[in-house]
């Protein structure tokens, strides 16, 4: 079987280069595709039917893909988490220097002199002190969100001879032990607030999240705290941040979301969305979601996913089945049953949910038929199943 990819934005070569000619098509013009990989692209509007199994966002974000809609068609969504974490990493310490040095300001400054070197050094002398900053050693950093930026960020900023102090209630293993001891643990959002003299959020924008930097959090911040959003702009209440702006509350807003709103405002440096925006992680990203794509197609297997569990099987022999259901009892048994039926034997299988979808991997010593599937199908609560 030649899998059918439709490849949306621009997407790395070296992501590209791993789908195997002899197995993929890959287009960005392909109409009835097996996967979607994309970047930036509004999926939100797209028509997602057969043949779609997958959607692979190159990237963390998925607020352009449709995920309620996707769940309730089966459809995997992945993401590629940690792909990108070290190139915002470097830009949220950058942005903490050019916040701590007056860099951006500095820099205008000396574009605009004009005159002769004698002149030039003049001008220098006599204002080069409005432009004196401070030091990052023994400054407090509060980290808001420990995932694999925030993990990143808090190592690097102690090597800088920072204190860092961490917030996240959802911390997973994997990123506990990635964190060096040393980040002393916060027990709310309010500790980081009224501790840190530069705060940096690392969260998802989820309806939680919205606007979780609200008036109450910029009054228990410090004066002249230096607030960074690398994240997600609806993270900050723009209303409060422009109260707390002009009360000489903030420092810097150093974020990655220009708005028409802080336009020319000495105290914001905005970016134009560069986290993510090196060589270096775009290849990481197009790799790492062509590879989940390719193990999902040829295998069955779902890894990052945003909307469905996360499920591995080794295989090693039979014939492999996949049925995605809704989370309710007994449809595992209903399957067997279907299974006994044919005197299909499952030689091995594993299942895992997540909120209200489940999936499965069945390995069986029989060949699936489309009449077996359709059997399955059939059964209430099924909602995709398919032969590898």
């Amino acid at each position: 079987m030649i899998f059918k990819i439709l490849t949306l934005n621009t997407i790395a070569l070296k992501g590209l280069e791993t789908f195997n000619p002899q197995k993929y098509t890959l287009s960005p013009e392909e109409k009835s595709p097996h996967a979607i990989l994309v970047r930036s692209a509004d999926l939100h509007s797209a028509l997602l039917s057969m043949p779609l199994e997958i959607i692979a966002r190159a990237g963390v974000g998925v607020n352009n893909i449709p995920i309620t809609q996707c769940t309730e068609l089966g459809i995997p969504v992945l993401n590629t988490p940690g792909a990108n974490a070290n190139a915002v990493k470097e830009l949220v310490i950058t942005g903490m220097l050019l916040a701590s040095r007056h860099i951006c300001s500095a820099w205008d400054f000396t574009r605009k002199l004009q005159g002769n070197d004698h002149e030039l050094e003049h001008q220098v002398e006599n204002n080069k002190k409005l432009f004196s900053g401070i030091e990052l050693p023994n400054k407090t950093l509060g980290v808001v969100g420990l995932g694999n930026v925030g993990v990143k960020v808090a190592n690097a900023a102690l090597t800088l001879g920072m204190k860092v102090i961490g917030f996240d209630n959802s911390i997973t293993v994997q990123n506990a032990w990635n964190l060096s001891s040393s980040v002393q643990q916060a027990h709310s959002l309010a500790e980081v607030c009224s501790q840190a003299d530069f705060i940096t959020l690392h969260v998802p924008l989820l309806d939680s999240t919205q606007h979780l930097i609200n008036e109450k959090c910029l009054r228990l911040m410090k004066s002249n705290v230096v607030l960074l959003n690398f994240a997600r702009e609806g993270i900050v209440d723009h209303s409060a941040l422009a109260t707390a702006l002009a009360e000489n509350k903030i420092r810097h807003y150093v974020c990655d979301f220009p708005c028409a709103s802080f336009q020319n405002n000495p105290k914001v440096i905005a970016l134009p969305h560069l986290g993510a925006s090196t060589k270096e992680a775009e290849e990481n990203c197009a790799v790492m979601a062509a590879e989940q794509i390719q193990k999902y197609l040829e295998h069955g297997a779902i890894k990052n996913s945003v909307n469905f569990p996360n499920v591995f099987l080794p295989r090693n022999e039979g014939y492999r089945l996949t049925v995605a259901n809704r989370n309710v009892p007994n449809i595992i048994a209903q399957i067997t049953t279907v299974l006994s039926k044919q005197n299909i034997n499952i030689l091995d299988m594993i299942n895992k949910s997540r909120d209200d979808i489940a999936y499965n991997i069945l390995d069986v010593d029989t060949a699936v038929n489309e009449t077996l599937l359709q059997a399955i199908r059939k059964i209430n609560g099924v909602i995709r199943a398919r032969k590898l």
